[in-house]
């Protein structure tokens, strides 16, 4: 059988690593293999290109050249890590997928929906995004309890929330916007509550939408 692919969006400090792990531990109890991952990273490659992303300035890269960068890492992690785990039948996890593109480059810097939509397209034509999250759980956090949390967080990996209020609300209002437009694919969950009870919605989601 084919394996299932979950993505966790949101903005900075909601969660979303952790909630992932978890998650993952779930699932492996339930005897199911998984590949839990990131973006971007995941892969060598694109685990360089990571660097390059989230380490420095805001103004470090223009919008559009940031949006490549993106993209050159996901084609290698998809092709390299994310598709040949489907393949073989295990569930993918990743921390952010095409959605945070789409949200930080698109909308909140403003390079527009509808240029990164035709990068992606065009990305997608390359193979650099041949699968689809069956299952895109929207962690939703204020902005400013969310930087209190990422604060807290050692590391030089804190470009994006260098940004300023205004970017880290327009995050989150896109992140909504996807969430109501797809109910399908995505779930909206309140991540401002512990982590356990942030837990428990995301496993009811699991479980009622893909049924491991």
């Amino acid at each position: 059988m084919p394996g299932k692919f979950i993505s966790f969006e949101g903005g900075e400090g909601a969660g979303k690593s952790t909630q992932a792990k978890l998650l993952k531990a779930r699932l492996e109890a339930r005897g199911i293999s998984v590949v839990l991952t990131r973006e971007p990273g995941g892969s060598p490659g694109a685990e360089q290109i990571r660097k390059l992303l989230v380490e420095g300035e805001p103004d470090r890269w223009t919008p559009f050249t940031e949006t490549l960068l993106f993209l050159a890492a996901r084609s290698d992690h998809v092709a390299r890590v994310i598709a040949p785990a489907l393949a073989r039948g295990d569930w993918v996890i990743s921390d952010r997928f095409s959605d945070s593109t789409l949200v930080y480059q698109g909308v909140a810097r403003g390079l527009g929906a509808a240029t990164v939509c035709a990068l992606q397209e065009a990305a997608q034509n390359a193979g650099a995004e041949s699968v689809v999250p069956d299952l895109t759980l929207v962690l939703d956090l204020s902005p400013e309890d969310g930087l209190k949390r990422a604060h807290t967080r050692a590391g030089r990996e804190d470009r994006f929330e260098k940004f300023d209020a205004a970017f880290h609300e327009r995050l989150r209002g896109a992140f909504r916007d996807i969430a109501a437009a797809e109910p399908i694919r995505c779930a909206l969950l309140d991540a401002g509550r512990e982590a356990d009870a942030v837990a428990a919605d995301i496993w009811r989601a699991v479980e009622e939408r893909l049924k491991p």
